[in-house]
This record gives structure tokens, C-alpha cells and sequence, in this order.
């Protein structure tokens, strides 16, 4: 359901003592979207950000994420959304409030390379990978090995192919890169699951350099999971420049406990290119049909790309190919597979809230998009 700015500021009060609003501003409700969000103002020039289910599942889902960042607070080199009350909804679970974490979400296309936010960014991202696995099945989150995560991604294209939009050759690409057991060499690691730019919140001692950037906080947990590492990359590899991806991947194998296979990259972008598969079935279980239309025409683009690459012998390691990369083989970070998506055509389409390396020893511009804890 919509809830009123009213109705969620009121939710803050009673979630938090000796919170009294004076001012508050609701994010605008999309499709498909699993939580009700705001940001709170009270008396005393605080701010808060109050966040509510609105089904009973993202109510577990957020409850599961709340327990694991009780667990990790004091774990990690950056903040995490820490809630300091509940209301019980009745239904759908209860509403949590969270101190609102300052930072600019980061624009992954902008991030620039060398010292500053890109190591950074991989040194955040190494210490995520770090913690203990326990602390995430202590929190009753999914943990895979690598044949059970690589199972669970081959089942989730068999029910996308059920759908009949998705093209014949992605399809036979997809597959073949999920059944070759060669690329599926990982050790399973506590990830956030759907780490994008706008879950990753920086600080600049300067605003005009990059090199004084520092990660400040990450949001947006519940798709948290111990699985493969390189869905942390996914977003990285879709939209950052080859020398962004180095630099970070660099910094993340300096600071991991164990070394990072030599085929993460290959899976990040195997799971950037996946993830438009989670959003069309997600558009596709809430009937809306626009978002169906738009995604199944950015599938048929991403098919006619691959064919291109293809044809002009740039199906490589260093550009499209999913093929597994050897140990004895230097692979340079890939840079993203370039689909022209006509914005100016097609409607924007957002993905539901609730959805769907390489040898690494080898190895600003931002922007405040809408922001949600969790």
C-alpha cells in the first residue's frame, strides 16, 4: 500500500522516543517496490530514515538483514543502517528507523581510476568479503557452495526461457557459460548481493578530488548472501571504465584473505547481463506490461550486440566472451558490453526493490540518486 508522508513520519515517532517530526519527505512509490520510504526531520535537526514493508515477505526480508547488520556493525571499516526502533504493522512485519547515514551515492560510470574511491572501493568491498561466513547463516541468510549457486542460476534461466522472450542466442549463451564447471571454481563469501552505486554512500575531504573520497557507508542488504563473490562486481563491470574496474579489483586483492579466482570477472558479467532477466521476470509476476515491453526490447538489443561482437572476431576474454578464463593467462578487466538503449524511445525502467578475477595480483563526479536503507 501507499502510506502518506504523514502516516510515515508518524511511524517514526512512535518508533523512536522523544522523536518529534517537524518535517518529511516520502520517495516517490514506483512499480513494484518493496518498501514504503521517507526521511524524517525532527526538533532537534536530527534526521532518520523510516522504512516499511509492504508485503510479508520484503517484512522478512528486512528483518534478516536487520539481524545480519546487528552482526556487522562493528565488523566492517564503513557504516551500516543500524535501526533504532520498530513499530509492529500488524501485517506485512513492522516498520524500522534508522539514522540517516550521510554520503553521495556513487555514479559508477563517473568513478575515475589510480588512488582515492576505486581503491577504496575495492578495499570496502574486500573487508565485506572477509567476515566470517557464520555470521551470515547466523542471521538465516542463504549460503551456496559453488555447484549449488551455479544449479540455482541454470534453474533461474530455465524459467526465463519458459517465458519465451528471451532470444535464442542468449539463451544458448547463458547456458553454456552455466554448465561449464571451469568457470565455477569459487569459495563461497559473504556478499551484499545487489551492490550498485547507489548502495555504496562516499565522503570527500575535498568535493572537487576524487583521491580524497572514502566509502562511508554501504545500504541495501536484503539480497545479502554467502555465494559467489563476483556478484559484488556485476554493477562494477557493467558500468565502470576498464581502468576503474583494475584499480578496484587491485585494491580488493591486496586486502582479501584468499586470493580471488582467476574467472570473477568473467561471472560479473555473466551476472550484469542475468540481472535484466531478474527484472523481466519480476515485471512479468506483477503483470506490468509496459515494463515487459521495455525490458524484452533491451534483451533483443543485448542480443544483437553479442552478435556484432561476434562478428567483428572481438569475442574475447577482453570483451564479451563468458568463456573461463586460464590460470596462465592475463586477462585485462573487460569493459562493459555497450547496448544502445535508445532512452529517448523507451520508457525507464525501474528494477524491483525485492528482485531480481581475474588474477587479481595482475591485476568525480557523483550524483544523489533516490536512496533507501536496509
Amino acid at each position: 500500500m501507499d502510506r502518506s508522508p504523514a502516516q510515515l513520519a508518524a511511524l517514526a515517532s512512535a518508533a523512536v522516543p522523544g522523536l518529534d517530526p517537524v518535517s518529511v519527505e516520502a520517495l516517490p512509490s514506483l512499480p513494484g517496490q518493496a518498501f514504503d520510504v521517507a526521511f524524517v526531520e525532527d526538533q532537534e535537526h536530527r534526521r532518520w530514515v523510516v522504512r516499511v514493508p509492504r508485503t510479508e515477505v520484503a517484512g522478512a526480508e528486512m528483518d534478516r538483514s536487520v539481524a545480519l547488520l546487528g552482526l556487522l556493525a562493528r565488523r566492517l571499516p564503513f557504516a551500516v543502517p543500524a535501526p533504532r526502533g520498530f513499530v509492529d504493522l500488524g501485517t506485512g512485519g513492522r516498520a524500522a528507523v534508522y539514522p540517516y547515514l550521510p554520503g553521495h551515492p556513487l555514479d559508477l560510470s563517473a568513478l575515475p581510476h589510480g588512488p582515492g574511491l576505486a581503491a577504496e572501493l575495492g578495499r570496502a568491498i574486500g573487508a565485506l568479503h572477509n567476515t566470517d561466513p557464520a555470521l551470515f547463516e547466523e542471521a538465516g541468510l542463504p549460503a551456496y557452495d559453488a555447484d549449488a549457486y551455479r544449479t540455482r542460476r541454470l534453474a533461474e534461466l530455465d524459467r526465463a526461457a519458459e517465458t519465451g522472450r528471451v532470444p535464442t542466442t542468449l539463451l544458448t549463451r547463458w547456458e553454456e557459460a552455466l554448465e561449464d564447471v571451469a568457470l565455477w571454481r569459487f569459495a563461497a563469501t559473504p556478499t551484499h548481493g545487489d551492490l550498485g552505486g547507489e548502495e555504496v554512500l562516499a565522503v570527500f575531504d575535498d568535493p572537487q578530488d576524487a583521491s580524497s573520497g572514502r566509502v562511508k557507508a554501504m545500504t541495501g542488504w536484503e539480497d545479502a548472501q554467502v555465494a559467489d563473490p563476483a556478484d559484488d562486481f556485476a554493477a562494477l563491470v557493467a558500468e565502470a571504465s576498464p581502468e576503474a574496474v583494475d584499480t578496484v579489483l587491485e585494491a580488493y586483492a591486496h586486502v582479501r584473505v584468499e586470493r580471488p579466482d582467476v574467472n570473477l570477472l568473467v561471472r560479473a558479467r555473466l551476472g550484469a547481463e542475468l540481472r535484466m532477466l531478474g527484472r523481466l521476470m519480476a515485471a512479468l509476476a506483477r503483470k506490468d506490461v509496459p515494463a515487459v515491453e521495455v525490458l524484452s526490447t533491451q534483451l533483443r538489443r543485448l542480443d544483437d550486440a553479442v552478435h556484432v561482437a561476434m562478428e567483428r572476431g572481438r569475442d574475447d576474454y577482453r570483451r564479451t566472451s563468458l568463456a573461463p578464463v586460464t590460470p596462465r593467462s592475463r586477462p585485462a578487466p573487460p569493459p562493459a558490453l555497450v547496448v544502445d538503449d535508445d532512452e529517448d524511445e523507451l520508457p525507464e525502467v525501474t528494477a524491483d526493490a525485492d528482485e531480481v578475477t581475474d588474477d587479481a595480483d595482475d591485476a568525480d563526479e557523483v550524483s544523489e540518486p533516490r536512496r533507501e536503507l536496509g
